[in-house]
């Protein structure tokens, strides 16, 4: 009752801003943001979103979504804001409401900071404006509070949740081993020097779930299958196909699929760069240097050794329940807009 009671005075309206969500066209776009928005929206707050629910649209879609953004923010009246990724999400945020601002920093926004033309000023920008920002890794918060120097003080690390009842633990299949990737097929998703590396062991298969440039250097590999994008609700059933889950990119802020694999007990092969190194325990999975093929064979080796299924890689996952992520996101919304009321 008490429990209640208090969740009832915390309660705020939630304006949802980001650039990536699950759609129609797009099933698998950015499902952790549902996933938050869903526990949020279970602890009683209400939640309103201005979202892109798509890939396609260039650079045009972003002037929809500011105008979105904009309307929301006028007929909702939020309490809060909450958005994902720093620019041009966040400054999308920042320009239509004066409410309160949080931010999701989730790694490529942090790399186009002086890289691309101007999107330094803006991220400063909306670290001056926002009451938090939250990075879903620690190497992420500090690679952020080296280029922005304003998110210092600021910054929280709050990785991404795993839906622990989605993602549960099956029995492993029989037989030779089975490694699974699942990501983009592109050069920083390191996917070439992995099916090198794969080829190495003589046995088993590799599966690549996804689609990418490099897609036909993968194909008609021997062991080698590419099954190209699936559903984000199809995603346990290949986990549970699979004995080992591979993400060897040259780096990596976070990794959400390695966390979904451990929790469905799954050992994995995964980048030391970046922040698996952060929540895969060697029990767990093996880390690697991703451009040593060398190391990235003997991870795969070592890997499939490791009990199927792998009770401590989906203990390991437990403590990313993404209900417990939502209550960590919570405190700052609602610290944020008890600081607009006051």
């Amino acid at each position: 009752m008490g429990d209640a009671h208090a969740r009832e005075n915390a309660r705020v309206r939630i304006l949802l801003v980001s650039q990536l969500y699950p759609g129609p066209a797009d099933p698998d776009l950015g499902v952790f943001v549902r996933d938050l928005e869903s526990a949020l929206a279970d602890r009683g707050h209400v939640v309103e979103r201005a979202v892109l629910d798509r890939r396609s649209g260039g650079l045009a879609r972003y002037g929809t979504l500011a105008r979105v953004t904009f309307e929301r923010a006028r007929s909702f009246r939020p309490d809060v804001v909450y958005a994902h990724f720093l620019v041009p999400t966040g400054l999308i945020a920042a320009l239509a409401t004066r409410a309160p601002l949080v931010v999701t920093a989730h790694g490529r926004d942090v790399r186009n900071v002086g890289a691309l033309h101007g999107v330094a000023a803006a991220t400063r920008l909306v670290a001056r404006r926002a009451s938090a920002v939250i990075a879903v890794s620690e190497y992420l918060r500090r690679e952020l509070e080296t280029k922005v120097p304003e998110t210092r003080g600021k910054t929280h690390v709050i990785p991404s949740g795993v839906d622990l009842d989605r993602f549960g633990v099956t029995p492993a299949p029989d037989g030779a081993a089975r490694f699974l990737c699942i990501g983009s097929l592109t050069p920083r998703k390191n996917v070439l020097r992995l099916a090198a590396a794969f080829e190495r062991l003589g046995d088993g298969r590799l599966t690549f779930v996804g689609d990418g440039p490099l897609r036909p250097d993968l194909e008609g590999r021997r062991g080698i299958d590419v099954v190209g994008p699936v559903a984000h609700e199809d995603m346990p059933r290949h986990l549970h196909a699979a004995h080992v889950v591979c993400g060897a990119a040259l780096i990596e802020p976070f990794g959400q699929a390695l966390l979904e694999a451990m929790a469905c007990g799954r050992s994995v092969v995964a980048t030391r760069i970046g922040g698996p190194p952060e929540f895969v325990p060697p029990e767990a999975g093996v880390l690697v240097d991703p451009v040593d093929e060398d190391a990235l064979a003997r991870g795969l080796r070592v890997a499939a050794s490791f009990p199927r299924p792998n009770k401590a890689a989906r203990a390991a996952a437990e403590r990313y329940d993404v209900k417990r992520q939502a209550e960590r996101v919570e405190e700052l919304l609602v610290a944020a807009a008890r600081g607009r009321r006051a």
